[in-house]
């Protein structure tokens, strides 16, 4: 089966501070409910408990689990809910106040019901929870037990693997048969990728929804550029992105130089300062590392794209070059006006930008999934290796693609971030996703970058190859002590006074 994940499975919109932590749990509350609405038993529920083991009871508090378990046993999802219902559902809940179970059934609730054990670790994954609920007489009406995988994917306990509805055409499980994929229909890695998308949607709906991911990307971007203040948490750490925007801006109307690699780095810290704070952010493939291919999209759009694909190079939607004249693709392709004429400059810049964005969104998934499937995207499986490097990786890759580089300097790029995040462990101060979190992610996006240009200077041609990379990494998280993988028990999380 091909390792290849959906763009809209690897890029979820969700909310912060973690995708392992937070929005897994709150969609694996939200299974628990309507497996007990399926089965007819909901009306009978009169008591639900949470028990949270491993990674998810060590640094749930700082993470949010329990609020996430609250609000998706209130039947709230990642993709719609008001981040504010799920900031504090746990913290603030009155005891034994009644909880509407699915938006429909009420039932006793206390904050004791949601249980914290970091010392007990199921064989299945590090992020294991287990919802219970009974009735009235205290007989039990279900029990499930879940695993929350990375990247806001669940696994239900028991549950046999997934089966895809449609098997995707372009059949790859390593970087080695991705390539020899495009060498054999001659096409590019984003095209490959849109290939086995266009298998679950048409051309237009996949277009409007990579265009809905740049778009809640950007708007964190954004967000997180105009917020002040302190983030949520003990350690009190205030934003910084806000400021550093003002000082660049001071210095352009100063007449100075813009500062690129300056605003890379407010652009992630944007991004992870809002996710830090509970907002609304993408999983790029984690929330953790939500900041690295939004900042290095963000810096490609700003200072880059007019220079990689001007308005006299045609495009299809996904960024192909494919001729001398710009062709039309409905309200997607921008170009031509209806009497045939070119649309006016500023018009096809941003019609460009676009359809470069959905291929460095294409490639980040194609890459993307093969550090899921042959390694981790999880820190409290592999580290910060698995999110960082794998984020890093993939923008790296989506970079150099719209850059006009080849597949094989695709695939080094991203060799060359992943190589050098090997070992990188995960010990969040406070267990909360502020430090070393997100300055990790503003190091991470000027890694990709560099990474980007490196390979682009070469002939693709490289010594180590991704899948070797993969594979260490996948070792090493194997072998890399438990106390450095998400449960705040070693490292910083344990030489730094919370203060």
């Amino acid at each position: 089966m091909s390792a290849y994940i959906s763009a809209f499975e690897l890029f979820s919109i969700g909310v912060g501070p973690s995708s392992s932590h937070t929005v897994g749990p709150l969609r694996a509350a939200g299974d628990f409910v309507s497996r007990l609405d399926d089965a007819g038993v909901l009306d009978r529920v009169d008591h639900v408990t949470c028990e949270l083991y491993g990674s998810l009871g060590a640094t749930g508090i700082g993470h949010g689990t329990p609020d996430a378990v609250v609000a998706g046993l209130q039947g709230h999802v990642p993709e719609t809910v008001d981040p504010a219902l799920v900031r504090g559902a746990w913290t603030t809940w009155p005891d034994d106040a009644e909880l509407s179970l699915g938006g429909r059934r009420g039932i006793r609730f206390s904050k004791a019901d949601v249980v914290l054990s970091p010392r007990t670790r199921l064989p299945g994954h590090p992020n294991a929870m287990t919802l219970r609920a009974t009735d009235a007489g205290g007989a039990a009406v279900g029990d499930e037990t879940y695993y929350s995988v990375g990247g806001g994917f669940i696994r239900r306990d028991g549950e046999p693997p997934a089966v895809r509805a449609a098997e995707f055409p372009l059949d790859f499980a390593s970087a080695e048969e991705l390539l020899a994929v495009c060498d054999e229909r001659g096409i590019s890695i984003a095209e490959a990728a849109r290939l086995n998308e266009q298998v679950l949607r048409g051309e237009e709906e996949l277009a409007e929804g990579l265009d809905a991911i740049w778009a809640a990307m950007s708007s964190c971007v954004e967000a997180g550029l105009r917020a002040d203040g302190v983030l949520p948490g003990m350690l009190r750490v205030r934003r910084r992105a806000a400021a550093i925007r003002a000082q660049l801006e001071d210095a352009e109307a100063g007449g100075h130089r813009e500062l690129p690699g300056e605003w890379l780095g407010a652009f992630a810290l944007a991004v992870n300062e809002e996710n830090a704070a509970g907002g609304r952010v993408v999983t790029a493939p984690t929330n953790g590392a939500a900041g690295i291919l939004p900042a290095v999209a963000m810096y490609w759009w700003r200072f880059l794209a007019d220079s990689g694909l001007g308005a006299g190079n045609a495009v299809t939607p996904y960024g192909e070059l494919v001729g001398s004249a710009l062709l039309g693709f409905g309200a997607h392709g921008g170009g031509r006006s209806g009497e045939g004429e070119v649309a006016d400059e500023d018009a096809v810049a941003d019609a460009n930008r676009r359809r470069g964005i959905r291929r460095f969104l294409l490639t980040a998934t194609a890459l993307g999934s093969l550090f899921k499937a042959n390694a981790s995207i999880s820190g409290a499986e592999g580290g910060c290796q698995a999110e960082v490097g794998s984020a890093c990786a993939m923008a790296a890759g989506g970079l150099t693609a719209v850059m006009g580089g080849t597949n094989r300097q695709i695939e080094n790029a991203a060799e060359i971030a992943m190589e050098h995040h090997l070992g990188l462990t995960c010990d969040p101060v406070g267990g909360l996703v502020q430090i070393p979190c997100i300055e990790r992610n503003a190091i991470a996006a000027s890694t990709a970058v560099t990474a980007a240009r490196l390979a682009l200077r070469g002939d693709g041609s490289h010594y180590v190859s991704l899948d070797a990379v993969v594979e260490t990494m996948r070792q090493t998280g194997i072998d890399m002590s438990t106390k450095y993988k998400e449960t705040s028990e070693g490292g910083l999380a344990v030489n730094v006074i919370e203060c």
